[in-house]
This record gives structure tokens, C-alpha cells and sequence, in this order.
């Protein structure tokens, strides 16, 4: 469905958010457009980048409905909020009242997610439209954003080549960075957030497990799925994140003594040389605002690659149920099934020496916190690979380690934010990991990283 004209609605050649939610928010209240004007502006930025793939469906009309609901509201002078008739985008593994959920499957399995959730209620509250659900991995088992069953998004930061997008939350981080809506909703258990943020160049969230409630949402994994915003701004991950759990954020003005670690083992392996060349770059610019670096080793992360595929392969199956699994894996996305297919081999044994692992590991880990008040790492090993080269099987090993330095922050409960640290050319990310329960001072510490980067 095509949006009707306003003359209020602006040029989808102005990016209405690339400054942030605030920013937007202040014009309409301004008087400059609509709450509707916006609605379709997002419609039609949608229309227009049908090719990128992002949505798995659109929401148009209950958008424009709810939007001029909203208008009415804020005439009568009722004022929700920043987030009051924002357009959003929703990862299709949250449940949103209305609307199908495929969990990126050609499955039926809507029944696993449940009715809409926590999260969902909060933002509608706050007067959040959702203008779609997002595509997504299959079950959100994947790092690249490759979807064999329902289709990969197209990353938006290369028009002339389909490149990953990075997953699973791959729909969201490229309805965002194409400026289709305001931000969106991820889930993170293995990088899940990050990933797409670091390939796509937009800023992704990490929440600490258990911050945000995770109702209405397929669990792949109960140890370690946490939802998360895909964003442009540290202020409206912050922004979200206040909502959420009334936690304040001042954001910090100064580097000056803040105690950063880069651990060695496998975090900093066989980079890209671009992505070496940026976090060489982003480590100075940190030290020259102040900032102490310090080397140091957590030789533990490798372990990331047997406790991860334990606990998620045993979790993922038992949420699915055998039976289904193997009703369904032949349709499957191949490298979701074979991941997800691990599970039905794990014992009891092995899955509960996986848990018990991780829990000595993320003692081991917050310990580091007494003397640093946070890890730097490049996000992903690689920039964005190009779709052709992971089918044509050239990369698709390389592929496989998108995950490989978001996965150990899910492993040792840490919080986490990517951030874009490239300054031209394909996006690269710099990940920020701080203890558990820590994402008000994650936060606050990311505005003068930011800063510092620009």
C-alpha cells in the first residue's frame, strides 16, 4: 500500500533521524511536519528501499492510524514523550499484537514467542507505532544475517554489492541505517545486536541479561538472549534504555583516567587489515583524550566456542522441541540447522559442564573490572563480506567468525555496545564490554568514546 501525499510530508531526501530521535522529535513540535507526515515519510522511505529487504511486513495502516491518534493527542496537549509517534522497527522473533510472527522461519511457530511482551507494552506506552517487523535470522541462529528460507536483507552501505548485513538482528540494523525508521528492537545471546550494528555502521546495544524483560520473544537461548536497541545515537540507546529501567544517564564530558583493556587472545586474530587499521586508530584517539590502555590476556575466550555451541545448541532444541526440530530442519536455513542440530547431540553431562564453565569464566572475567573499567575490541574480525562470496563457498568459512568476538561477552554476562570507529569506506565497529548491570555507566562512558572518535 502506497502512502498518500502530504505537503507537510518531508523529502525522503532529508534523513529525518540521522541526528537522533530527540532531534526529530523536536521538529515536529516544532510544527515542522506531523506525527502522520512522519508515518509516511517512512512509508514511503520504505517503498523506495523495497530492495534492501528489511521487512518481512509493514504495518501501514494501523501506522497512520495510531500516528494520527497521536497527532490529536499531542494537540490536546498531551505529551507522551521523545518517543511519542516514532516509527520503529521490530525484530520478527518479538511478538507484536496484530501482526504475524515467522521467527525468520517458513514454520509455524508463532506459538513459541507468545503474546506481545514487556518491552513491546513499554514502548507503545511511551507512543511508539511499529511500522513493521524486521527480518531476521532463522530463529535468530546466525551472526551473518544469511536467511536461505525467507531472505537475506541487502546492507544498505553498499548499493552496487549485496553484502551481509550481519545477524541475526539483520532487518532491523538495515531499516535503521537506511533511515526507514527511527530505531528498532534486536535481541542479542551471541552478538545477535552488535554484529549487524558493527557491519551496518549504526550503534547497537548490548543489554545485560535480565535488564530488559524478554517476554513475548522466541527464546533461543534462556542463559543468554538479552533484547537490545539498534540505533544511530548513544543518546537514544540511552534514551531506550531509561525507559526501560529508569536507570539515569549523564553522559560523560572526559576520558581522562578511564582504564581500558584490549585482551590478546583471540579477539585481536587474523583481522582484516582495515579493521586493524581502525581499532589502531580508535585506541589512540581514546589515549590521546586521556584514556590509559592496557594489554592484557583472557586466553579463557577461546572456550567461547564449545560453551557457546553446548548451551545454545541443548536450549535452542529444547524450546523447539525435538520432535518439531526435526520436523522442520530439512526447510531450514542450512547453517541455522546444522547449528541448531548440535543440540540433539549435547548430553546432560556436557551441557551442564558447559553452564558451570561459564559461571567460573564470568567470575574470572568481572574480576578484571577491579583494576579496568572496560575491554575494547573490534566488534567483528572483518568488514562486511560480500553475499556471493559466502554462497560461492570463497568466505564462507571466514563468515562463520562474525561472531567470534561478540560471542565471549554473552559467555561472561558482561554488557556491551558496538560503536561505527571507521572513517571512511565499509564500516568497521569498536566493542565496549563493562561488567553485568553496568549499562548506565556503559553509556554514559560511549558518549565521550564517541566524542573522542569523532
Amino acid at each position: 500500500m502506497s502512502p498518500n501525499s502530504s505537503s507537510n510530508t518531508p523529502s525522503t531526501d532529508d534523513d529525518l533521524f540521522a541526528n537522533g530521535v530527540a532531534a526529530w522529535s523536536t521538529r515536529v513540535r516544532n510544527g515542522e511536519f506531523s506525527f502522520t507526515d512522519t508515518v509516511r515519510y517512512c512509508l514511503e522511505r520504505a517503498r523506495q528501499n523495497e530492495d534492501l529487504g528489511a521487512f518481512e511486513c509493514l504495518d501501514d495502516e494501523r501506522a497512520l492510524a495510531t500516528a494520527e491518534a497521536m497527532d490529536a493527542l499531542l494537540a490536546s496537549r498531551r505529551d507522551l514523550g521523545p518517543l511519542m509517534g516514532l516509527p520503529i522497527g521490530v525484530k520478527d522473533i518479538i511478538s507484536v499484537d496484530g501482526l504475524p510472527t515467522t521467527n525468520g522461519s517458513n514454520a509455524n511457530t508463532a506459538h513459541l514467542s507468545g503474546s506481545e511482551g514487556s518491552v513491546m507494552k513499554t514502548l507503545k506506552a511511551a507512543g511508539a507505532i511499529v511500522l513493521g517487523k524486521t527480518k531476521t535470522v532463522e530463529f535468530a541462529f546466525g551472526a551473518t544475517g544469511v536467511n536461505e528460507a525467507r531472505g537475506t536483507p541487502w546492507n544498505p552501505v553498499d548499493r552496487n554489492v549485496h553484502r551481509i548485513p550481519g545477524g541475526s538482528s539483520s532487518g532491523s540494523a538495515v531499516a535503521v541505517s537506511a533511515g526507514i525508521v527511527g530505531l528498532a528492537l534486536g535481541t542479542d545471546t551471541g552478538g545477535s545486536v552488535r554484529i549487524p550494528a558493527c557491519f551496518t555502521g549504526i550503534v547497537g546495544h548490548k543489554t545485560s541479561m535480565g535488564r530488559w524483560p524478554t517476554d513475548g520473544i522466541f527464546p533461543l537461548s534462556q542463559t543468554f538472549d538479552s533484547v537490545g536497541p539498534l540505533v544511530r545515537t548513544i543518546d537514544d540507546a540511552a534514551l531506550l534504555h531509561t525507559l526501560m529501567t529508569g536507570e539515569s544517564i549523564t553522559p560523560k564530558k572526559s576520558l581522562a583516567g578511564l582504564r581500558f583493556g584490549v585482551p590478546d587472545t583471540l579477539f585481536m586474530d587474523e583481522l582484516d587489515k582495515k579493521v586493524q587499521d581502525d581499532f589502531s586508530r580508535a585506541c589512540d584517539a581514546l589515549v590521546a583524550a586521556g584514556a590509559i590502555r592496557y594489554d592484557f590476556d583472557f586466553p579463557e575466550a577461546v572456550e567461547r566456542a564449545y560453551i557457546m555451541a553446548d548451551i545454545l545448541g541443548a536450549e535452542v532444541i529444547t524450546n523447539l522441541t525435538p520432535q518439531l526440530f526435526n520436523e522442520i530442519r530439512d526447510g531450514m536455513d542450512t547453517v541455522s540447522a546444522q547449528r541448531a542440530a548440535h543440540g540433539l547431540s549435547v548430553s546432560a553431562v556436557e551441557y551442564v559442564a558447559a553452564k558451570k564453565r561459564s559461571v567460573e569464566l564470568a567470575a574470572k572475567a568481572h574480576q578484571s573490572f577491579h583494576e579496568l573499567d572496560c575491554w575494547l575490541t573490534p566488534t567483528c574480525p572483518f568488514e562486511p563480506i560480500a553475499l556471493s562470496d559466502i554462497v560461492s563457498g570463497k568466505l564462507h568459512e571466514r563468515a562463520l567468525l562474525a561472531s567470534r568476538n561478540t560471542q565471549p561477552g554473552n559467555m561472561l554476562g558482561l554488557c556491551g555496545v558496538s560503536l561505527p570507529m571507521h572513517k571512511d569506506g565499509l564500516p568497521t565497529g569498536l566493542q565496549v564490554l563493562m561488567a553485568s548491570n553496568a549499562d548506565n555507566t556503559l553509556l554514559e562512558t560511549a558518549y565521550a568514546i564517541s566524542d573522542a572518535l569523532d
